[in-house]
């Protein structure tokens, strides 16, 4: 019997480059790092610091009182100018630390920028206080000075002139919101980014409805005030 060709056949098969893959391992797909970024944001963006800083100083829950927002400018209603900054401060800080963290570890630009829509949304519907969480407006600001200093610059600008001239956080923030969006067009064109800052503004026009409803009727607290608003 010649055995010949058969050995020949299976010596090309077994060192023949034409190979057939594996199946990739899930923890080895090419899309696991960018699931891993975006749950990471989320989770980052669910931390309540307007729950946090109310522990800390003593404070009501902030969902008690006020408006029942727990962000910053709810907490100011309590009177402690130290717990809203407070507030303020990480609310901010934890939207400009997912970004930058994205950025450094040479993320690609369009999950960036989910990664930024990722910790924003964290903050709107947090994991931690059964998905009721703030309004967004200094988690925003943090993601945009991390996206773009400039852009970030300038709709915080327009939020503190709006503030300032109205004594209203609420008009100022929905001014800022439609503002962000066409501040970036005009920057960047019809980017990524743009895209993603026009989903944020939306976003926050939508959490600040009642607010826009209580405007209309006359009936919106004012910076400062400790009245339901």
């Amino acid at each position: 019997m010649n055995a010949g060709p058969s050995i020949f056949c299976l010596a090309e098969a077994l060192f023949s480059t034409d190979y057939i893959p594996l199946p990739v391992h899930p923890l080895n797909s090419p899309t696991m790092p960018t699931a891993l970024a975006l749950l990471a944001a989320y989770l980052l963006g669910s931390i309540p610091f307007a729950m946090i800083s109310s522990k800390v100083f003593g404070l009501a829950d902030p969902r008690s009182y006020g408006s029942g927002n727990p962000g910053a400018t709810n907490v100011l209603r309590s009177g402690n100018k130290k717990a809203a900054l407070f507030t303020l401060i990480g609310d901010a800080l934890k939207g400009t630390l997912a970004v930058i963290v994205a950025q450094q570890i040479g993320l690609s630009d369009t999950v960036v920028a989910l990664v930024a829509l990722a910790v924003f949304l964290g903050h709107l519907y947090p994991v931690f206080l059964k998905f009721k969480g703030g309004k967004g407006v200094a988690t925003a600001a943090g993601v945009l000075l991390a996206l773009d200093p400039i852009l970030g610059l300038a709709t915080i600008g327009t939020w503190l002139l709006v503030a300032y001239v109205s004594r209203y956080s609420s008009f100022a923030a929905i001014s800022a919101a439609i503002a962000a969006p066409v501040i970036s067009a005009l920057m960047q064109g019809g980017s990524n980014q743009t895209v993603i800052v026009g989903i944020l503004g939306m976003a926050l026009i939508g959490k600040h409805w009642q607010n826009i409803q209580r405007l209309m009727a006359g009936q919106e607290s004012k910076i400062g005030s400790k009245k339901k608003g």
